[in-house]
């Protein structure tokens, strides 16, 4: 692996951040800077913990810690994706639609914590 870039959690997590920023924007005017906001602050802390853990690789608990702040961003995504299901219906399916491929980005995030984990000098 030459770069963070050649991760699957990194380039499905921008991807979901893509996509979770442009369904944001169709939510109510009064709601784009309050759940609105924080979907998108979350939603980015989950790539954005993957490619800060990476340039501290050398560091096996600073890779671990930012790999888990990245799923705990995860979690807290799909909680807001949940809340925003109930809230605003016509866009329901959109958020059903991105919860699921959070939830599978959760168990790759999940995996590969453990990968680095248990398997640490694959990566130095």
């Amino acid at each position: 692996m030459k770069s963070y870039k050649d991760l699957e959690i990194y380039n499905l997590s921008l991807s979901l951040f893509y996509t979770t920023h442009a369904v944001s924007l169709k939510l109510p005017r009064y709601e784009l800077y309050e759940l609105g906001s924080q979907i998108r602050r979350s939603s980015d802390s989950v790539v954005t913990n993957i490619v800060e853990g990476y340039g501290r690789r050398r560091y096996k608990l600073d890779f671990i810690k930012f790999l888990t702040y990245s799923h705990a961003s995860n979690l807290e995504t799909i909680c807001h994706l949940e809340k925003l299901v109930i809230l605003y219906p016509a866009i329901a399916n959109e958020m059903v639609l991105l919860q699921n491929e959070y939830d599978k980005l959760g168990a790759k995030l999940f995996s590969f914590l453990r990968y680095v984990e248990n398997n640490w000098n694959k990566f130095e």
